[in-house]
């Protein structure tokens, strides 16, 4: 039942309408068999590696609330008598009983990743290495559960989360069960906090009429994305990246920049349409994307990009890698001997390095998303150690940072940078990706397949490609709006019912024949949908 797919449109209705319709105590009820029923649907079986790591998740939690509990109540028992040395021993011996247990949750949950993910990942050097000897592991053909990356990191954050104290462990096994499979998000994202979704969730939310249509636009403005752009501009740049060694030059980078724009429009497209139908029922999903092509820096980039994958890696690996003992030893001896300077940034950059190769990693079990992870942490390492250079060489320059032109040519700057990085992501392995950076320099000036008809071969006629530069063009115009805080759902709201009525239903049609006028007819699915 794909995002785009007709039969998830009717079925997103149903459970809406049925959503209204019952009682209110009952309408979480309804959000969790749903999910459950669309979970089921897709990946069958695979149901029960869902509902295992939710049975876990939910029992180390209410594990560590026990033991936070055992601990207060020792506390208030021997009440004033207890010396304050003696409390903090207390509360560090049942902290170590909390933690043991935090440890094992996220063991067990990272090792299910590792072994439904990478498994044929680590056992292929291992083989390669023992080939002469005869000893051989072997692969197994293994069925990945949708969304598992999602709602593994999930749930990490929801057990950190209890035992750092920051939330109270959920009690109602059900609702934990809701919370774990809320059917828009399970299937790409975004990666909610506790704090955040549960308690929308779990209270049943009254019909508001302009949540609903708000929610209908969003999700329309997601099938656009996905369906006119994404869909479309996946043809001439799988026949690019396919068959790289039949290009050169311009178009070699503009294939990449075609692929940036297809993840963009598949991955947000896919975020729209999951928020769109959640704030059809009063659910506020988190942002995962904020116009991320108006970035002026890589690091800015990533903090517009996965905003949620990007929020769990700093809460949850950065900060406490950064803080943590080892690395606060090594930037005090880092310290004595090369200053404060490098004792301060060493570890901060080390942690840094830790997390976009794990970036990387979990984009896929494969040398080129771990490459694509670091190009993008090297290009940010250099831009902070570098900044009082940069700085100095535009003093030099003359050139005014302030100015609209200097903006663009950061953000212009920042976007090839990024497109050269989705070699990577997209190439054909490491070697491929690599031969087609460098095929980019090989008569780079030559423009010549732009007015030789060379275009309609790459899979789309004239008027696919007109279809497409529209679509995208229009995109552009509304991330800009979007970027100067203007809300365009709520000018429309502001307008008389008959010309909204008229933006309502030329939406649809709009989406209606231009998404199903494509190539082959068909939806490609969604990138991160097996993630």
């Amino acid at each position: 039942m794909d995002f785009v797919s007709l039969s998830f449109l009717v079925f997103s209705a149903v459970v809406c309408i049925t959503y209204f319709a019952v009682p209110k105590n009952m309408r979480w009820i309804t959000l969790l068999i749903a999910s459950y029923i669309f979970y089921y649907i897709n990946s069958k079986w695979l149901v029960v590696v869902l509902f295992g790591e939710t049975l876990v998740t939910f029992a180390i939690g209410l594990i560590i609330a026990q033991i936070y509990k055992k601990r207060d109540a020792e506390i208030a028992e021997r009440g004033s008598s207890l010396a304050f040395a003696e409390k903090r021993q207390i509360k560090a011996a049942y902290l170590k009983k909390a933690k043991l247990f935090l440890v094992l949750g996220v063991l067990f949950l990272v090792g299910m990743i590792l072994y439904l993910k990478y498994y044929n990942f680590f056992i292929s050097p291992v083989n390669a290495l023992s080939g002469k000897t005869g000893f051989h592991i072997r692969p197994h053909d293994i069925i990945l559960p949708l969304g598992i990356s999602f709602y593994s990191l999930q749930a990490i954050a929801y057990i950190t989360d209890v035992y750092h104290g920051k939330i109270a462990a959920d009690r109602n096994l059900p609702k934990f069960m809701l919370f774990m499979s809320f059917f828009p998000q399970i299937v790409q994202g975004p990666i909610p906090r506790y704090s955040q979704l549960a308690s929308q969730l779990y209270e049943g939310h009254s019909f508001d009429y302009k949540r609903v249509c708000f929610g209908a636009q969003l999700l329309l403005w997601g099938l656009m994305k996905k369906l006119i752009i994404a869909d479309r501009i996946t043809v001439p740049v799988d026949q690019i990246f396919d068959n790289f060694t039949n290009y050169h030059g311009m178009i070699v980078f503009l294939a990449a920049v075609g692929y940036g724009i297809q993840v963009y429009t598949d991955f947000s497209g896919g975020m729209d349409i999951a928020r769109g139908v959640a704030q059809i029922v009063g659910i506020d999903l988190e942002l995962n994307f904020r116009q991320p092509f108006f970035s002026t820096s890589i690091e800015e980039f990533w903090r517009r990009w996965h905003i949620t994958l990007g929020g769990f890696m700093r809460d949850y690996v950065f900060y406490p890698l950064s803080l943590s003992k080892p690395f606060s030893e090594l930037g005090k001896k880092l310290r004595k001997v090369f200053g404060p300077e490098i004792g301060k940034r060493v570890p901060a950059f080390i942690a840094m390095f830790i997390v976009y190769f794990l970036v990387g990693f979990w984009h896929g079990a494969s040398w080129k998303y771990i490459a694509f992870g670091l190009w993008n942490g090297v290009f940010i390492a250099t831009g902070i150690l570098l900044v009082d250079v940069y700085a100095k060489m535009r003093e030099m320059a003359g050139i005014d940072e302030n100015t609209s032109f200097w903006q663009a040519f950061k953000m212009l700057r920042t976007f090839c940078i990024c497109s050269y990085g989705r070699f990577f992501s997209r190439g054909l392995g490491m070697t491929g990706a690599l031969t087609m950076m460098v095929s980019t320099l090989d008569r780079w000036y030559d423009l010549s397949f732009i007015v030789d008809g060379s275009l309609t071969e790459l899979g789309l006629d004239t008027a696919n490609w007109f279809v497409l530069v529209a679509a995208i063009l229009v995109l552009m115009f509304v991330d800009y709006i979007h970027e100067k805080n203007i809300s365009i759902r709520e000018v429309i709201s502001e307008q008389y019912i008959v010309f909204r009525w008229i933006i309502y239903i030329a939406a649809i049609l709009i989406v209606l024949v231009f998404g199903i006028w494509g190539p082959a007819y068909d939806s490609a699915s969604f990138i991160y949908e097996q993630f």
